[in-house]
């Protein structure tokens, strides 16, 4: 889909408003933020919330979540998380460590009798190709900090992630050889999270997807959050939208790693647990004001104090960074449980320029929610122009 230029100035006229009331950029961060890449055709829209353990200190939108109907971002617009999805896994997965019904440094064997991947290596003629045992087989650890061997996507699923339940995906992955010697190297990896999501059916014996509405999602009153959207959210869905080859407009985007209707589709499944989360701001905060009140939520616990310490802090290896980082252009320090590490703040991008930035110094949390298939430019650039508004925002101290 392809937008005139005129349909580009009105977007660019309601970036400056939140919530359908004018206002100055002084006062609406997300409009100020945004509105150079508007302009440019880059970003069509967005909603922002600052978090702290209390409340909903700021809640913005801007722009677009349809361009051709004229829908704007709403606060209940509804987001691809994509990568975003993995901390909401790895939570789970600390709730049964809290428990005492899984620990991370066990083999996955031990809970997936049929998972016992081998990797390649070359022959001592130098002219086959042979599989071997590696020195140590996965561990739960390894698959939340990626570090297990595991592929980004396994070659059968064809980026498409929601395509098998995790029962026979997670069986095929043991069917592949890892990539290398787990803990030996620091490599993203979905196929991983999908495989401690496994892990979680077999251990509390019930689905992945019901786990999570049961345990984390209805509890925490994220109504609005799940694997599978209704009609009506994928109606509240916002479009993902990149600039033409001119750079004159934007065109609309489908996201590529699901199967389409969302909803109500025979062939979608649940299963696509590292990056196949649908959410909305207030559902997000939520799940953030939990985390910032050290696993409490309305005098409910979540979490131990121990398990949010243990997935936020620095897990991956020093000898497997590149100059203090890790390789890629993630921009992170270092790797937690499904938490991307810069200093002592956890947080995590998504494909399609989705954020949770949690600072636990200022006590709060970012959320930056929009959908573009370039999270590494005009996302990250209107993020980080956001986050960098937020600097001058004094919260009450109590």
């Amino acid at each position: 889909m392809k937008l005139v230029a005129k349909g580009a100035l009105l977007l660019l006229a309601i970036a400056l408003t939140a919530n359908g009331t004018e206002t100055s950029d002084r006062e609406n961060l997300t409009a100020a933020a945004i509105k150079p890449f508007v302009s440019r055709h880059e970003l069509a829209g967005a909603v922002t919330l600052l978090v702290s353990k209390d409340k909903v200190e700021r809640f913005e939108t801007a722009g677009f979540a349809d361009l051709a109907s004229g829908r704007q971002m709403q606060p209940d617009t509804v987001f691809w998380m994509a990568s975003s999805s993995k901390p909401f896994l790895a939570a789970a997965i600390m709730m049964l460590v809290d428990q005492g019904k899984l620990r991370l440094d066990d083999p996955v064997e031990h809970y997936l009798p049929n998972y016992n991947p081998r990797f390649e290596v070359l022959s001592p003629d130098g002219r086959h190709v042979i599989l071997r045992k590696p020195a140590h087989p996965p561990t739960i650890r390894n698959l939340l900090t990626h570090t297990g061997g595991t592929s980004l996507l396994a070659t059968f699923e064809h980026w498409k992630i929601d395509s098998l339940p995790l029962s026979a995906k997670v069986d095929a992955f043991s069917l592949e050889p890892l990539d290398y010697e787990p803990d030996t190297k620091w490599s993203y990896s979905n196929e991983g999270f999908e495989t401690a999501a496994r892990i979680i059916e077999v251990v509390s014996g019930t689905s992945f997807d019901d786990f999570m509405h049961r345990r984390l999602f209805n509890p925490l009153g994220m109504m609005d959050t799940g694997y599978l959207p209704t009609q009506a959210q994928e109606a509240r869905l916002a479009k993902g939208y990149k600039p033409n080859t001119a750079g004159t407009d934007f065109e609309e985007v489908r996201i590529f790693l699901l199967q389409y209707p969302l909803a109500n589709n025979p062939k979608r499944f649940a299963s696509s647990s590292g990056g196949g989360l649908f959410s909305t701001g207030p559902d997000l905060a939520r799940f953030c004001r939990m985390l910032l009140n050290h696993g409490v939520l309305d005098g409910r616990r979540y979490l131990s104090e121990s398990a949010i310490q243990e997935m936020t802090r620095d897990q991956v290896r020093s000898d497997l960074l590149e100059n203090g980082k890790l390789p890629g252009d993630t921009g992170w320090d270092n790797y937690g449980l499904g938490w991307g590490m810069i200093g002592r703040t956890f947080e995590h991008e998504g494909a399609y320029g989705t954020d949770i930035k949690i600072d636990p110094d200022r006590g709060i949390a970012l959320i930056w929610l929009v959908q573009t298939p370039d999270p590494a430019g005009a996302s990250r650039a209107g993020r980080h122009a956001f986050e960098g508004l937020t600097q001058n925002i004094e919260l009450p101290r109590k």
